[in-house]
């Protein structure tokens, strides 16, 4: 009796020591975002389709393309299929193995006669999974699935977040370029004006020269953003996964850059980055998948028991290989326990706990950049509103400016020169707010993809 409950005591030990104790990570999680200055709501429910919210249509289609054709995506899955077939590796590895041979042969031995051999063999081996090594290999099997898993949702959450920064940045340069043929247009009727006015000798040469110099400078950026535009459409293309050209912007509408509203936003609380983050459950399965790893290197130090069994039916005589004299049969049990490997195993072990150290800091570092994502994607939303509502007043004053300004002049009572002033600061102020509101939604964007995803219930406008 004493000896048996010896031999408890010594497998509950030897249960115990396969089981690897580890540095659990330590991640302080904030309340609240401190530049979440507009949200009332504790919890935010996402949706994959985040981009839904800026209620534009061509951006709808252009997402949607994009994660179905682009490759970066079918090789995401691909490596998900891959995964889960590698946990059906780890188990089989475990499993009896059984195979069945079938020989026969020939041999001389110098004499006169010739030796004939027939045999049909079954072997089967079975590796008995002691001390947690089939469970520890399964979770890290299951781990790299899950980590490829979180692999596509991030592949999706990235591909969709750079289609929509670059339509942004493309609509920013068609605008523009609007902006730089319409001003081209405008300066040209001014600059025939004062032509007029010159001939008749009641404006000097110097006054015609610089209203055709103000034509000229909106001319020469009319190339410009010609060029920006194709660029940006060439890198579109790229990320739809198709041929460069085959996009026309001319027919999307710049209604979303025309009459922007800002978007209120519910970012929810940080806590929530720890289950939705791709990038943070990358660092999450990886580091369990590293822990798994010290459990195998663990168990690879323990006992293992091999049970073997082989038979079947042997004869020198093929015309007596199915009697009953040519069967056979041995089986075989073992125990085996390293002993001496001039410390490999144990460096073996400490090497996968070095590992699964890197990987939990990896994973707390990834918390900490994701925080600072969000809180710069958040104070960036909350200046670039108060920025941009300044600029859509500059431009309507320097709109009465630039009118007030040529009125004067036109009755001699001001000069062309400050004309001109006005004309570069109306345009400069025009150029300068597109920019900051196509900024602003890739701003927008930015949120989305720090909070791994968008939101449900929120701002939605009919931009078509």
């Amino acid at each position: 009796m004493r000896s048996y409950i010896a031999f408890l005591i010594g497998c509950i030990a030897l249960l115990a020591g396969c089981n690897p104790k580890l540095q659990q990570s330590r991640i302080v999680v904030p309340e609240h975002y401190a530049y979440d200055v507009r949200s009332n709501s504790d919890t935010v429910s996402l949706t994959e389709e985040w981009w839904h919210i800026f209620g534009d249509t061509t951006l709808n289609r252009l997402i949607d393309k994009a994660l179905v054709q682009n490759r970066d995506i079918a090789i995401a899955i691909s490596r998900i299929e891959e995964a889960r077939a590698q946990i059906k590796i780890a188990r089989s590895e475990f499993l009896p193995t059984f195979s069945l041979g079938i020989g026969a042969g020939v041999s001389d031995s110098g004499s006169s006669s010739v030796e004939q051999s027939y045999s049909i063999e079954r072997y089967i081996g079975w590796e008995v999974p002691l001390f947690g090594s089939l469970r520890h290999t399964t979770a890290k099997a299951k781990a790299a699935a899950s980590y490829a898993e979180w692999q596509y949702h991030g592949v999706r959450l990235s591909l969709a977040a750079e289609v929509a920064t670059t339509y942004f940045t493309l609509l920013q340069y068609r605008r523009e370029l609007d902006i730089a043929i319409q001003s081209s247009a405008l300066r040209r009727e001014s600059a025939v004006l004062i032509d007029s006015i010159y001939r008749r000798g009641m404006a000097s040469g110097v006054n015609r020269e610089q209203a055709y110099n103000l034509v000229y400078t909106a001319e020469a950026d009319i190339p410009q953003y010609e060029r920006a535009v194709r660029s940006t459409l060439i890198s579109l293309n790229l990320l739809m996964g198709e041929q460069p050209d085959t996009l026309m912007p001319e027919r999307w509408s710049l209604k979303l850059l025309d009459d922007y509203r800002p978007i209120d936003i519910p970012a929810g609380l940080p806590s929530d980055l720890m289950h939705r983050r791709p990038d943070i459950m990358e660092a999450y399965y990886q580091m369990a998948e590293a822990a798994a790893a010290v459990g195998i290197a663990r168990s690879n130090r323990l006992p293992s028991i091999s049970l073997t069994a082989n038979g079947g039916i042997a004869s020198p005589d093929i015309d007596k290989l199915f009697t009953s004299k040519a069967l056979f049969w041995k089986t075989l049990a073992s125990l085996s326990q390293p002993v001496f490997q001039f410390g490999a195993l144990r460096r073996q072990e400490q090497t996968m706990r070095e590992r699964y150290t890197q990987a939990m800091l990896q994973y707390e570092q990834s918390f900490d950049n994701a925080l600072s994502e969000v809180e710069t994607a958040l104070m960036s939303i909350e200046t670039y509103r108060r920025e941009t509502a300044r600029y859509r007043s500059l431009i309507e004053s320097n709109r009465r400016i630039t009118a007030m300004t040529m009125a004067l002049y036109r009755s001699g009572m001001s000069a062309y020169l400050d004309v001109i002033d006005a004309e570069r600061t109306l345009y400069n102020s025009q150029m300068q707010y597109s920019v900051l509101v196509a900024q602003q939604y890739i701003n927008y964007v930015n949120l989305c993809k720090a909070l791994g995803g968008g939101w449900r219930d929120g701002y939605k406008n009919t931009h078509k």
